[in-house]
């Protein structure tokens, strides 16, 4: 498996769904409940959810340019300001959802094989506070970039849960429905 065939279609579907997440919080619930969503916390220690969508938009658009060799443009930068500001200034829920089309659209624009760098090709990943992970490709992949999108998409699922909104697996696993083999569906 590629990594373009791994991880493009992986963000793509679940960045989808996140953003139908935000829409079925804001058919739940009264505009101004909506809208304070985005700066719930599971816990005082933790980002908002404001941040956790940001930063699951910050993971895919990271992994498009490190695994093309690309410096991090300034709108990478920018979004990730953007998230680490996000318990003062969390933004609309349209702004969120604008920033998982806009990072959807990034993907949708790779060309086949973007990401597909050798499995073992180097990739020197610095976090904020001065340390720095030596992987391969496919290490970064598998062990950083999909673990980290996933707990942000997660984090976020878990903050509208904890707040209310009706989501259950059905809303996580969506994608999937296509793919059921016809006549096993339960019935009642």
């Amino acid at each position: 498996m590629s990594l373009t065939s791994l991880l493009v279609p992986t963000y793509v579907q679940m960045l989808g769904t996140l953003s139908r997440w935000l829409d079925k919080a804001q058919a739940q619930l009264p505009a101004a409940d909506a809208e304070a969503l985005l700066s719930a916390r599971l816990a005082p220690d933790m980002f908002p959810l404001s941040t956790q969508i940001r930063f699951a938009c910050v993971q895919a658009r990271e992994a498009m340019c490190r695994l093309q060799g690309e410096a991090f443009p300034a709108s990478l930068e920018a979004l990730l300001n953007e998230g680490r500001n996000a318990g003062d200034q969390p933004g609309s829920l349209q702004d969120a959802k604008a920033r998982i089309a806009e990072t959807v659209a990034l993907l949708e624009a790779l060309k086949p094989g973007a990401l597909d760098m050798p499995a073992d090709a180097p990739v020197a990943h610095s976090l904020p506070n001065g340390i720095i992970l030596d992987l391969t490709a496919e290490q970064y992949a598998r062990d950083w970039t999909l673990g980290q999108f996933y707990f942000h998409v997660m984090t976020a699922y878990a903050i509208l849960r904890a707040q209310g909104v009706e989501l259950g697996k059905a809303d996580y696993v969506a994608h999937l429905f296509p793919h059921i083999r016809p006549g096993t569906l339960p019935v009642g």
